[in-house]
This record gives structure tokens, C-alpha cells and sequence, in this order.
């Protein structure tokens, strides 16, 4: 007996594309998916699978149902397990049903049973955030009427009133505590209160709070059901940092969304491809241009989660950078994350912009066709692949030559989805370096069969709060001094990250202020270079070095914390659960309680 809200969430984390994927080949028809049906024989395909409304339906034999029902239906899996196959593809913990029987009886046992009718805390808290998000979107949208200096901002940049309101874009006025007119439970009084857990408030150093966004143009994110999630605020002075986003929360991780997808969808099925940007100006002005098929990432390098997402929704996606090394490392960054992802069929492109340049400035200069033209021409990523990597070394000596297999070689290891460019890349290698290509794929162990039997795709796995937070401190060390070790220990699980940022702690914890402040990533990695966690330590670092701009570390580093508490919070539930009820002490009954409520 499984909880419906963990139910509901495990469906809101994978896609039925994906599940269905792995046993029957599916192709494109539109904006759903088709084949012939694994239920029954049939020669014309009449199963479709909708990666919109997440379920499937044939018909032919009438079978319907979602990502739990196929598996159930297709394999024999029982509910249980076709649960705990899904739950562990999302990297999420089922709950037993010793757990969820106990809750039971405990609710019972404290007369905290519900109302008939009334929703399951879980699915209740997370309605409140939507609610929230939903009343601070409408809230912003209303003040942007009357703000001069925000309308005139966006008259500067071309912005006209249709796209404005098209793109639900706002204002958050100056003040320090703006939303206290729409929600009555401003001014707070306590930290856990759900404007502080979607970002919308944060608690300063005097202990009150306030408005985490003011004087700033708004731009609501939306997931793909079309809820606020989340929001970019455009500062409209000089101040810093000039983007900011909402931190990660319960509804927004920024590795798994993208800004205007939900809007973007049709337009990019239509279009045949899909268009990645940097910024939202960028994605509003190209809208405005009638280029409707333009998403961006959210002030985060590209991840493995967004070429997934976009690879559900066309079979190719281009990527639109500045010409400037920072444009072309953000590209490289964007390359090796999607190389997982590829599959034989599908098309990821580079676009480098004129010097000076950006979507927006461009498009405005010179128009959609001239925009378009420059996208037709994207360089695909083969090309990019070689051009970026024969750079790095010297092809006319062997040396270099021997250098180029090398850093060739990790790369086309992550190419398992598409066995057929795998083998075109190893074949241009054999080209640039004048190896017989038996020869080189004997080198990069790598066997033709192999590349053709069916791959064992990974998933890309979402950062941890443990990893997050190894990342924020050293990037500045001072957010050790804000960090509790009791929040890291107590419990039984035990990792590499959870362990290098306890060692990370407890060496920044035994310098000197001074010292603290002279470390850098040098020094701390001179310290750990016999450490067995070094190697995890030098990915973390490459991590760090492809941060996009803009990023709002005490946003993120309060967003992690929140994170953290909730998932410790469930743990000591789990552990209170799996002790029978007539063995709890008083003190224990008194702190599930509280665990149930907070």
C-alpha cells in the first residue's frame, strides 16, 4: 500500500516516453509517439503514447493507462514492483507498507486522521506552493501597470505590451516587504513558512524577513503543466547580480527546467527543432520575431535533464552561444552533457554568434531571416566535436596526434544511444590521425558489436545537496561557518560526497580567518591530493567552472538547506516508523508528531 502522493510525484519525475522506450521502439507522429502495439499482433501501428498527457492507449485492443500499467501490463511485474523499477529510475525511496500502516494506526493513535475529502500533507503542501507562486505571479503582473521606470525598461529594450503580457512578465516594486498585501501570513513567523520554502521570502541577518525579489523586471518559469515554479527577476539599475533566479526548491530544481518550454512545445514540434539560448531577453525578443521555438536554461550550465526534455520534443536542438570563449566553453559544457543523450536520427547543433552579439540584439538588428539563416548554417556537432578537441593539440606531430585519442577516447566512451555516429566519429578519428581505424578502435576498446547491440542508457542523475553544497563552499568558503555538521550526521547513509564535505568542513573550520580567507581551490586540493575522494573533488571543481553568470549563492545555498531538512526530516520519520508502535518512548510519540505537521 503505497501513498497516493508518492504515486503522484513518481509520475510527475519520469516520462512515459522513457519507460516505454526501453521495450518497444517508438517513433515520432506529431507530438505523440507511435508503434505497433506489444499487446497484441498487429502490422499498422495503432498504440500511441502521449508524452503530454503521460499515458498510453491502442487503438486497437483498447490498453490505456500510464507508466505503472505498462510495466505491470507488458512485463508481469506486480504494482509493488513496477513502483519500486520506476522509483529507482527518479532516484526516489518507496515508502514500505509496514510504513505507510503504521502512519496509520499513528494518525489514529493521535486523532490526526483527516477529514474526509481532505488531500494527503504531502500533495496539500505542495498545492500551497503552486497556490503561492500562482497569487505572487499575479501579483507582479498587476504592478508592472503602474511602474514607469519598468515600462520604460521595456520599451528600451524593444519589449512591446503583447509580448509582455504573452510572457506573463512583472514587476516586484522596491520595497522590502511587497507581498505582505497578498498574503496574509506576511510577516512571518517561522522560517519553514511556504513563502520562505518556494523563494519567495528569505530571512536576513536581523532575523526578519523580506521580499527575496524588488526592483526587478519578472519572468515567471513555468513547468510543462503550466504552473509557476519559479521566477527570473531582471534588476533595472546597476545593481547585482543582474539576473536572479529563484533558489532550488520543492517545486524548482534549475537542472531539470527550462524557460519557456511549456509555451515553446507546439512551436517546436512544428518548426522541427528547438533553439537554445542563454537568456530570457533572449527568448522573449525572438518570440516577438515570430521565432517561437527558443527555450533557456536558467542560469545554470546545460545538463543531461535538459537535452532529455528536448529530444522528447524534436530530434533536433540547436544551441545558441556568444562567439567569446565563455560562449564556446558554455558550448563545450553543453556537448559533453549531451553525448549520453544521443541517439542515431537526432541532430544537436552549435550556433556562435558575431562578436558582441546575443539572440536579442541580433534578431533586432537584422531580423527573422537573417536570424534563421545564421541557424540553418549551426555547426553541427560532429564538426564542433573535432574542430574543438584538434585545437587542443598539435596534428602534425605524433605526439599530438597520440594526444587527440586520448581526449577522444572518455568522450566517445558516453556515446552508447547512437551506435551508427559513433562509429562515423571513430571513423573521422582514424582520418585526423592516420591510424588504420582497426587499429584505433582496438585502442579505444572499443568492438563494432558492441556498438550496435542494444545500449544500456543511463539516466542523468540529479545533483545532491550534499554535491550542491561541496560546490557553494568552495566556491566561497564562508558558507561553512552557516553550515551545521549536525545536519550532516546521525544518520546511516554514507557516501563519497557526503564524506568529502564533511572532511571539506572540517578543514575549512580548522583555519585561521586569515587563512580562510587566502584558500583557494589550489591550496585545498593540494591538501586533498591523497584523499580518496581527490578524483571527486577535481569533478566538483570542472562543475564550479561552468557556472553560468549571475548565480544568487545565498539563494542557493538556502534553497540547499531547505532541501536538506526535508530529506532528513523523512529519514527520521522512516526510522521512527520501522519500530512498532507499543516500543516508542513518549519523547518519540511526541517527535513523529511533530515530524507529521512541520
Amino acid at each position: 500500500m503505497v501513498p497516493q502522493s508518492f504515486i503522484q510525484e513518481l509520475l510527475n519525475r519520469i516520462d512515459i516516453t522513457d519507460v516505454v522506450g526501453r521495450y518497444v521502439p517508438l517513433r515520432k507522429a506529431g507530438g505523440n509517439f507511435s508503434a505497433c502495439c506489444p499487446f497484441h499482433n498487429e502490422k499498422t501501428p495503432s498504440f500511441v503514447v502521449s508524452p503530454t498527457k503521460q499515458f498510453y492507449h491502442c487503438f486497437g485492443c483498447g490498453k490505456h493507462g500510464n507508466a505503472i500499467n505498462f510495466l505491470i501490463e507488458h512485463t508481469g511485474m506486480s504494482f509493488i514492483d513496477a513502483v519500486e523499477n520506476l522509483a529507482a529510475s527518479a532516484g526516489l525511496q518507496i515508502p514500505s507498507q509496514q510504513v505507510v500502516t503504521y502512519s496509520r494506526v499513528f494518525e489514529s493513535h493521535f486523532s490526526l486522521t483527516k477529514k474526509e475529502g481532505e488531500q494527503d500533507k504531502a500533495e496539500e503542501s505542495v498545492q500551497q506552493m503552486v497556490e503561492s507562486m500562482k497569487t505572487a505571479a499575479q501579483y507582479y503582473r498587476s504592478q508592472l501597470k503602474n511602474a514607469e521606470q519598468a515600462i520604460a525598461y521595456l520599451k528600451k529594450r524593444g519589449i512591446t505590451g503583447e509580448i509582455a503580457v504573452r510572457f506573463g512578465v512583472g514587476y516586484a516594486p522596491a520595497n522590502r516587504q511587497n507581498l505582505a498585501s497578498v498574503f496574509s501570513e506576511y510577516p512571518l513567523k517561522q522560517s519553514e513558512n511556504v513563502l520562505v520554502k518556494v523563494g519567495l521570502v528569505i530571512r536576513g541577518n536581523d532575523g526578519k524577513h523580506y521580499d527575496r525579489f524588488r526592483n526587478r523586471i519578472m519572468f515567471p518559469i513555468l513547468d510543462q503543466k503550466g504552473r509557476v515554479i519559479g521566477f527570473g527577476g531582471r534588476v533595472l539599475d546597476a545593481g547585482e547580480p543582474k539576473y536572479l533566479n529563484s533558489p532550488e526548491t520543492p517545486l524548482f530544481i534549475k537542472g531539470r527546467e527550462l524557460y519557456n518550454l511549456f509555451a515553446a512545445s507546439k512551436a517546436i514540434r512544428k518548426a522541427g527543432r528547438a533553439l537554445v539560448v542563454e537568456g530570457y531577453m533572449d527568448v522573449v525578443m525572438l518570440a516577438q520575431h515570430d521565432i517561437d521555438y527558443a527555450v533557456a536554461t536558467l542560469g545554470t550550465a546545460t545538463t543531461p535533464f535538459h537535452i532529455q526534455k528536448l529530444l522528447r520534443q524534436t530530434d533536433k536542438i540547436i544551441f545558441c552561444f556568444d562567439g567569446d570563449s565563455a560562449g564556446r566553453k558554455a558550448a563545450w559544457r553543453a556537448l559533453e552533457n549531451s553525448l549520453s543523450q544521443l541517439r542515431d536520427g537526432k541532430e544537436i547543433s552549435f550556433l556562435f554568434l558575431p562578436e558582441n552579439e546575443d539572440p536579442d540584439s541580433y534578431v533586432r538588428k537584422h531580423g527573422k531571416e537573417s536570424f534563421e539563416a545564421l541557424v540553418d548554417q549551426a555547426l553541427p556537432l560532429s564538426k564542433f566535436f573535432y574542430g574543438e578537441l584538434s585545437g587542443r593539440v598539435n596534428l602534425q606531430t605524433s605526439e599530438g596526434r597520440a594526444g587527440l585519442v586520448q581526449h577522444a577516447r572518455p568522450l566517445l566512451a558516453q556515446i552508447s544511444g547512437a551506435p551508427v555516429l559513433a562509429l562515423m566519429l571513430i571513423k573521422q578519428l582514424a582520418q585526423l590521425t592516420s591510424i588504420n581505424q582497426n587499429e584505433l578502435e582496438g585502442l579505444l576498446q572499443i568492438k563494432r558489436k558492441d556498438l550496435f547491440s542494444r545500449p544500456n542508457l543511463k539516466r542523468p542523475q540529479p545533483v545532491t545537496p550534499y554535491r550542491k553544497l561541496i560546490q557553494l563552499i568552495l566556491h566561497d568558503p564562508v558558507y561553512v561557518g552557516k553550515l551545521e555538521k549536525s545536519m550532516l550526521t546521525g544518520d546511516d547513509e554514507e557516501n563519497d560526497e557526503k564524506t568529502l564535505l564533511i572532511e571539506l568542513m572540517d578543514f575549512f573550520n580548522a583555519l585561521s580567518p586569515q587563512d580562510l580567507e587566502e584558500a583557494t581551490l589550489l591550496s585545498i586540493k593540494a591538501y586533498f591530493c591523497d584523499n580518496p575522494c581527490y578524483e571527486l573533488l577535481e569533478t566538483i571543481e570542472k562543475e564550479i567552472s561552468m557556472w553560468g553568470e549571475g548565480v544568487d549563492i545565498d539563494a542557493e545555498f538556502t534553497g540547499i538547506l531547505l532541501r536538506l531538512r526535508e530529506m532528513r526530516r523523512k529519514q527520521r520519520m522512516a526510522v521512527l516508523h520501522s519500530k512498532p508502535l507499543n516500543l516508542l518512548t513518549s519523547e518519540e510519540k511526541r517527535e513523529l508528531q511533530q515530524l507529521y505537521v512541520s
